[in-house]
């Protein structure tokens, strides 16, 4: 039995930014993991964001695999990838959606006969994730920087956002081997921005190098994105900011 977390929350319409800055300090520092509240992505458009998702991946195989993922984008099957790889089981009980930078023809989308609005949905959604560059100003107040620390550096000149649909289907013929979600890992980039749709499985150990391992259930919250650091800021930090597995 897993016990749940209770996360601390971050309001990022605070006008207290020098207030929120220490609390993400904190946050980061102790979990790796906050709540954000008050983002500004509207809680009804989340909703069909998530009908749009789930329409894709009701649709037959067939027509996901037109989209297969290149160059990091498209559709990725069930069990094709396995975040930890030290597991023998053959790949993740997942499949997911995957869109990067709007500019250019990387991405790939489904054609807009078979799911009408679906891409205008999906890029709007991704433009509407501003709410990580305005978490970027506070993050380099709560490293005692300048608010502007990361534009000064070039950090939003090219800026390598990704965003993902995920669906995990629940029960599936295991063979009697263990079955995850999404293994044990951690996310490589320095910021990642999750929200659910209420259904549990997120959990985290917050340390790693102890055995055995404690895990716990991170709650939904609803309006809420889930924040969480990833190895790049770890190290930025020179681990002042823990990354902690999910």
């Amino acid at each position: 039995m897993c016990d749940a977390l209770q996360l601390p929350i971050v309001d990022l319409s605070s006008p207290d930014r020098f207030s929120t800055a220490n609390s993400i300090r904190q946050a980061c520092i102790d979990h790796g993991f906050f709540y954000l509240v008050n983002h500004g992505v509207d809680e009804e458009f989340v909703n069909k964001v998530f009908e749009q998702s789930s329409k894709f991946f009701s649709l037959p195989i067939e027509e996901k695999m037109k989209v297969i993922i290149k160059n990091y984008n498209g559709y990725s099957p069930l069990f094709a990838g396995k975040l930890d790889t030290t597991l023998s089981t053959k790949g993740d009980s997942k499949e997911g959606f995957y869109v990067s930078q709007l500019a250019g023809d990387l991405n790939q989308w489904p054609l807009e006969e078979d799911l009408p609005s679906w891409r205008s949905t999906i890029e709007t959604y991704y433009q509407l994730l501003s709410a990580g560059t305005k978490l970027l100003s506070l993050i380099a107040l709560s490293l005692k920087l300048d608010e502007d620390f990361f534009e000064k550096v070039g950090a939003f000149n090219e800026p390598l956002a990704s965003l993902g649909l995920l669906h995990y289907p629940g029960e599936v013929d295991s063979s009697n081997e263990e079955i995850y979600g999404a293994s044990a890992h951690s996310d490589f980039g320095m910021l990642t921005l999750l929200v659910t749709n209420g259904v549990q499985g997120l959990q985290i150990c917050r340390e790693k190098s102890e055995q055995p391992q404690v895990w716990e259930d991170v709650p939904s919250k609803s309006g809420a994105f889930i924040v969480n650091i990833g190895d790049m800021m770890e190290r930025w930090t020179n681990c002042l900011f823990r990354w902690h597995s999910s």
